[in-house]
């Protein structure tokens, strides 16, 4: 989820509330592409931004203006998502573009259907991929190359072999929205699980974790948390044993690693 706060918060919330749930992926797909264009024409257009957020300027004048610039550029649902957004308040105007590709993200989730949870699997496993490669990471982050050209990489890399939705993300991760491609897969990737009511905990073990402990891992975590949590795991052999376990601003540790220092630290002391 994107940090707004305010009522630029409220508004991202009645719009999240408002977003269209077609059960068409073909028709969720449009939507999503036509919510990521106006994020970025908004982004782009700086008085148009301005205007539409201003809120010394009538609803239903910010409405108008809106729907005569997009109007027959993006679909009927996209249109009303967008209108609605441009007769509520918000904190910044840089904030509406950013609510916008929010929800363009959540309809791209939706577009998976009972797919969502292998499309979290899957922009994860990119996302290490991208952060393990730094090549890859050099030419996806290069200004010199044009968006096009980054693109046609990312089909190249993930083309059949990845869910529609997941080239679609990792794509947009391509616009230069968040600090890095990385930084905007992880938000896409928390995004897909709150969509799915999950919470996403990423796991670091010296080795992969059998079916049996990766399945109680996950039942104890979705206990204590209220809700079922998606695990993302990483191998990391300097742990020497047992896990660690970051979710939200809450870290679990219990690696030999992590009892080795504290042993150390008391020694010392």
């Amino acid at each position: 989820m994107i940090d707004l706060r305010g009522a630029s918060a409220e508004a991202l919330a009645a719009l999240t509330d408002e977003l269209p749930a077609t059960g068409d992926a073909a028709v969720s797909a449009t939507l999503a592409e036509d919510l990521s264009g106006v994020a970025t024409t908004l982004r782009t257009e700086g008085a148009l931004r301005r205007f539409a957020t201003d809120q010394s300027v009538p609803a239903q004048a910010r409405q108008g203006l809106v729907g005569d610039v997009f109007g027959g550029k993006v679909g009927a649902e996209a249109l009303d998502v967008v209108r609605s957004a441009a007769g509520k308040r918000w904190t910044a105007p840089r904030d509406l573009p950013d609510a916008l590709e929010h929800l363009s993200v959540v309809a791209t989730v939706r577009s998976a259907g009972d797919d969502a949870g292998r499309l979290a699997d899957e922009l994860f496993a990119y996302a290490q991929a991208v952060k393990d490669n730094p090549p890859l990471r050099d030419a996806l982050s290069d200004p010199a190359r044009s968006q096009a050209d980054k693109a046609a990489l990312v089909e190249r890399l993930l083309g059949s072999r990845a869910l529609p939705a997941t080239v679609t993300l990792a794509t947009q991760s391509l616009s230069g929205t968040y600090r890095t491609v990385g930084a905007a897969l992880e938000a896409y990737q928390r995004t897909a699980a709150e969509v799915q009511g999950r919470r996403v905990a990423t796991v670091r073990a010296a080795r992969p974790l059998t079916d049996d402990e990766t399945r109680r891992l996950s039942d104890v975590l979705s206990q204590q948390y209220g809700r079922a949590v998606q695990l993302n795991l990483v191998v990391d052999p300097s742990l020497l044993g047992g896990v660690r376990v970051e979710i939200g601003d809450d870290v679990i540790d219990g690696t030999v690693a992590s009892r080795l220092d504290d042993a150390r630290r008391r020694l010392a002391g």
